[in-house]
Formats: C-alpha cells, sequence, structure tokens
C-alpha cells in the first residue's frame, strides 16, 4: 500500500461560514477523518503547513510547499496537496518549475463547496486525488478535479460555481477517474531524476491591456518590476492612438535589460505576434518574448522562476522557450 503524504493548505474544501462569510477552519486531521475510504487506497500522513483562503496564497507558499515536498520526498509514494480552487492553477503551475520531471506525483485538489457540507464536491475530490496518486503511473505535477487530470501547467479555473470548474487549456486531460480508477488518455514519458528549484522573483508585473489605457504607466513599472507579461488583446499587440507612445515606452524598458513577455486575455489558442501590423510593430521594440498558448498563470510562474536563476537576456530567452510539462508550444 503506497504511502502518501497530505498537505492540507486551507481552501473551501476547509471551510466553515464564520459568520461573515466562508473561512478555512478544520485542521488537516479533520478534513482526512471526512473521507474514511482514503484508508483503504494509501496510507496517509497528514501536515498542514498552514490554512488560508487561497486568494491569500502567494509565492513564499508555492515556496513552503516545494521545500515540504522535497523535505519528504525519500519518505513518501506521493503528494496530495489539498488548495482552495481561486489560485490553485497559479500554485500548480509554481511547483511545476519548482518541482521538475518528478516521477512521484504531486497532486493539487480542493472543491467549491466545503467537506463539512452534505452536498459537496469535497469527498470525490480527495477521493480521486488520493486514487490517483496512489496509481503506479502517477508521475509529476497535477490538478484533480471533478474526475479530471489536468497538468499542473495547463490548467485553469474556468468557473466559479460548478463543480467541473477547471478546464485544461489548449492541451486535453491526460485522464479521468471512473469508479475510483485512473483512465488514462494520454501516457507520459518517463521521467528523469527529479529536480528541485528554491527561489522565485516575485518583481513582475502583469499589466491588462484595455482601451484608452495610458501609456505612461510602463515609466512607473520600469523602475518597480523586473518582468513585464503584457496581457494583450486578441492575437497580440500594442495600440499606437496616433502617437506610438506605448511603442517607445516600451523599448525604453526592454533598453533596462528587462524581460518583456507578451500573452493575450482571450483563453485559448494564444497569441501570435506576426498576424497583424500592431503586433509586428510590438515585435519589433526589441527583444520581446511570446507567451504563445501558455496559460497565465504559468506565464507568471514561470517568469517569477527564471528571473530567480537569471536576469541575462539571452539566458531568459532560452529559458522561456524550453517546454517544461507541456507548458508551451
Amino acid at each position: 500500500m503506497k504511502h502518501i503524504l497530505m498537505i492540507a493548505t486551507g481552501g473551501t474544501i476547509a471551510s466553515k461560514n464564520s459568520g461573515e462569510g466562508l473561512a478555512p477552519a478544520l485542521t488537516s486531521a479533520e478534513l482526512l477523518a471526512s473521507v474514511p475510504e482514503i484508508a483503504e487506497l494509501c496510507r496517509v500522513t497528514e501536515l498542514q503547513p498552514f490554512n488560508l483562503d487561497s486568494t491569500n496564497v502567494y509565492y513564499a507558499h508555492w515556496l513552503e510547499i516545494a521545500r515540504i515536498v522535497e523535505e519528504n520526498y525519500q519518505k513518501y509514494d506521493g503528494f496530495v496537496v489539498t488548495h482552495g480552487t481561486d489560485t490553485m492553477a497559479y500554485t500548480a503551475a509554481a511547483l511545476s518549475y519548482l518541482i521538475q520531471s518528478s516521477p512521484k506525483p504531486i497532486v493539487l485538489t480542493g472543491s467549491q463547496k466545503s467537506v463539512y457540507l452534505r452536498d459537496t464536491d469535497a469527498r470525490k475530490n480527495l477521493i480521486d486525488a488520493f486514487s490517483y496518486c496512489a496509481d503506479d503511473n502517477a508521475a509529476g505535477v497535477k490538478v484533480v478535479f471533478d474526475g479530471n487530470i489536468i497538468l499542473g501547467t495547463r490548467a485553469k479555473k474556468t468557473r466559479t460555481r460548478s463543480y467541473n470548474a477547471f478546464s485544461s487549456v489548449d492541451f486535453p486531460e491526460i485522464g479521468v477517474l471512473r469508479d475510483g480508477k485512473p483512465v488514462y488518455y494520454l501516457r507520459e514519458e518517463p521521467k528523469r531524476a527529479v529536480s528541485f528549484f528554491h527561489a522565485l522573483d516575485p518583481d513582475i508585473f502583469v499589466l491588462k491591456m484595455f482601451p484608452g489605457l495610458r501609456a505612461d504607466i510602463l515609466d512607473y513599472l520600469s523602475e518597480h518590476c523586473d518582468g513585464l507579461i503584457l496581457e494583450t488583446f486578441g492575437s497580440g499587440g500594442l495600440p499606437n492612438y496616433a502617437n506610438g507612445e506605448f511603442f517607445e515606452k516600451l523599448k525604453a524598458f526592454l533598453a533596462k535589460g528587462k524581460t518583456v513577455v507578451v500573452s493575450t486575455q482571450v483563453e485559448r489558442e494564444g497569441s501570435s505576434l506576426e498576424s497583424y501590423e500592431v503586433g509586428r510593430r510590438l515585435k519589433a521594440c526589441g527583444r520581446v518574448l511570446e507567451a504563445r498558448n501558455m496559460t497565465l498563470e504559468c506565464a507568471v510562474a514561470k517568469l517569477m522562476w527564471i528571473l530567480a536563476q537569471t536576469k541575462e537576456v539571452a539566458q531568459v530567452e532560452q529559458l522561456f522557450y524550453t517546454p517544461v510539462e507541456k507548458d508551451i508550444f
């Protein structure tokens, strides 16, 4: 029987009504005790580093989860991280860069309703997560939710209330859980020896474009961040607004040796700067990286991971375009 470490971090799955709305309250032991069927699947040791609404989870917590996995990697056959849904995709993406090529599974799950309620998706999601984690073919960072097994680099929360809250963006789910058993659509390549990383650069910014946005925001950002993700319209491009100010500000930002990644606000099919004049002109500003069909969550986490290793422009570009767990095509 596999021995799994459950890392409980809070979220809706562990929430009760505080009188001012739902807030994490259940301990890791209480959460595990609510689903006794898990004891038939595997042996479980539980650990609770924090108990937070996932709105409050950020890069320091991602590093803490990765540290716990690394410190316990030789003791357990796999890891289940219970997590709030709102930022789960960011945590899954970050762990995909902090823990690479793991032959052991690191599985994130949560729920749309508390395990404390009778009408909840929590128990099924927990059973599914442990069923996948205990499977001999499980490996790497995954999100298991509503019966779907999704790569950590491809998961995105696309619904706020429905049980099928997560989608695999621009890549198929690798499998599903049926009657408590994983059924694989895609067989993954064998993993190499696991690699752990220990740093993230939080000094990045995501600038969501909207019609009429002032270009001088880039002056402020150039003084306060190492990397910038431009979430642009459609296939990607900057507005001209008759004066070309955006392009000049972007050139000045790049001239400081900083990194700019162009993404799109459109959820699927990615960016393509070659398609339109506004995109080609943006690309001509300098060494601009293109997120293509990466999720925003992955672009954020990957840029943090890369800039913690190097600020050298050519190395940043090489690392960004090097695929990690099918994050970019």
